[in-house]
């Protein structure tokens, strides 16, 4: 363990399983009371006889730390030095994990109605799936979409960059990779499961080397359920097990988040198009902000909204950002 890295705050409770189905991963970031929250309703809503829980705290500066360790005192901590992002902080506490399966865990949800038992019985059910996934809710109860995704292609991609996504919002057609028109209220296959709520064969994670660390925020889950997929693996929902996820709910678009997705997104074309369908998905990101920012001007020279033009002087800093995000992840940072 390099020097200044991490800390290992606290062991694990010895009424634990000594050989748990699951181990639940948590990678926390100046969240302290989302994580705390997390934390209780896991603890609530598992059979605790079954369950290993490791908690990341990637540096935060809110005391996450020392608030996890006083209120759990018997769950694995690592406190970190460094923020080393969420990849490379998932993959440092799946390397301890003992369970069978490994559940990542966003710290911005709550467990309902038992639903990492209800997932992981799901998963014995359907072994030949390998990767699982759940379904999300907004705090209100209502469908947060973003517990699964289709795979990016040139359509979902021209679909987004021509604003025909934003026109038709309601559309699979028109948002294959958002599939819209289903409530996540059925059994089915997807490509890409979110990392908020994401169950996997550890033997799985440990044949795909876990996440790939170059990605260090976002993506990495779309890159891991799509190499996983190579190997064989058919990502699986069970709509029965259900949990808050507060991340994704409406909010206005900020620049330096939407750099880092676009980063990403950049990256995943590059790790799974076709070399000779590339450079055309380049071309499309580079077109990305142009439709908004002409958007936003129009609404604003019409509207005279001090919202409108905020958002166009966002989507302005996110074109002139093109040179950094259209350069993908840097790709010297992969284990």
């Amino acid at each position: 363990m390099p020097a200044g890295e991490t800390e290992t705050r606290t062991e694990a409770p010895a009424e634990i399983s000594a050989t748990p189905a699951v181990t639940v991963i948590v990678v926390s970031y100046n969240t302290r009371a989302l994580t705390l929250e997390a934390l209780r309703s896991l603890l609530a809503e598992t059979d605790m006889a079954a369950l290993e829980v490791i908690v990341v705290d990637n540096a935060s500066a809110d005391g996450s730390a020392d608030a996890i360790a006083a209120e759990f005192p018997l769950l694995k901590l690592l406190a970190l030095a460094d923020n080393i992002g969420f990849a490379r902080a998932n993959n440092l506490a799946a390397k301890m994990a003992r369970g069978k399966y490994l559940l990542l865990l966003n710290p911005d949800t709550v467990v309902l109605e038992r639903a990492v038992d209800r997932l992981v019985a799901f998963a014995r059910a359907h072994p030949q799936a390998r990767i699982w996934g759940g379904r999300t809710l907004f705090a209100d109860r209502t469908l947060n979409p973003a517990s699964c995704w289709g795979r990016m292609t040139p359509w979902s991609l021209f679909c987004l960059a021509s604003g025909l996504k934003a026109l038709f919002p309601r559309t699979g057609f028109m948002d294959p990779e958002g599939m819209p028109d289903w409530k996540r209220d059925s059994i089915r296959h997807v490509d890409i499961v979110s990392g908020c709520f994401l169950l996997i064969e550890r033997a799985l994670w440990e044949e795909l080397d876990g996440f790939d660390s170059s990605y260090f925020m976002y993506g990495e889950d779309a890159d891991l359920c799509l190499r996983g997929k190579r190997l064989g693996a058919e990502p699986l929902i069970c709509p029965d097990a259900a949990i808050v996820h507060y991340g994704g709910a409406s909010e206005p678009v900020r620049a330096d988040k939407m750099i880092r997705l676009l980063k990403a997104r950049v990256t995943l074309m590059r790790d799974h198009w076709p070399s000779w369908l590339r450079p055309l998905g380049t071309l499309l990101y580079r077109l990305f902000p142009l439709p908004r920012m002409a958007g936003y001007r129009l609404a604003a020279a019409i509207r005279s909204k001090p919202s409108d033009r905020s958002q166009f002087e966002t989507w302005r800093s996110i074109w002139r950002a093109r040179r950094d995000w259209l350069a993908g992840y840097d790709r010297s940072e992969r284990r």
